[in-house]
């Protein structure tokens, strides 16, 4: 049973979504795009906090711009802090954003593993329908 394409959404789905389970398999070139973009939206998320994190270390808690780039890089990316913070503003930004950074390598691991787990879950069904 073949599915009819929505012309109105077709851009809307090309771009955001993936193609519904009675869909047929995408072509690898497709697959490739998916997971470059995946990649590509991943790496913004991480510039981004990672550049809130230098900032909030440099401001308050007073550390210079290296350090506050490796202590922000390390709890980024879940090794834990290098800098030891004294003030109290700096203590209470480096608790939050050690919160928010594990949020953030939780999301970006599903973002970039999204596409290749889509792929294989839609490969099974198809196999489970022959």
């Amino acid at each position: 049973m073949q599915r009819v394409k929505r012309i109105g959404t077709l851009a809307y789905q090309s771009f955001f979504m993936y193609e519904h389970k009675s869909d047929p398999l995408v072509p690898v070139h497709v697959f490739y795009r998916r997971v470059f973009r995946n990649l590509m939206i991943a790496s913004v998320i991480i510039l981004i906090c990672l550049a809130i994190g230098v900032l909030g270390y440099h401001y308050t808690a007073h550390i210079p711009w290296l350090d506050a780039l490796h202590n922000a890089s390390m709890i980024l990316s879940g090794m834990g802090p290098v800098v030891e913070i004294t003030t109290v503003s700096g203590k209470w930004f480096s608790s939050i954003y050690a919160l928010f950074s594990g949020v953030v390598f939780i999301t970006n691991v599903g973002i970039i593993l999204a596409p290749a787990i889509h792929r294989l879950f839609h490969r099974l069904n198809l196999e489970d329908e022959d």
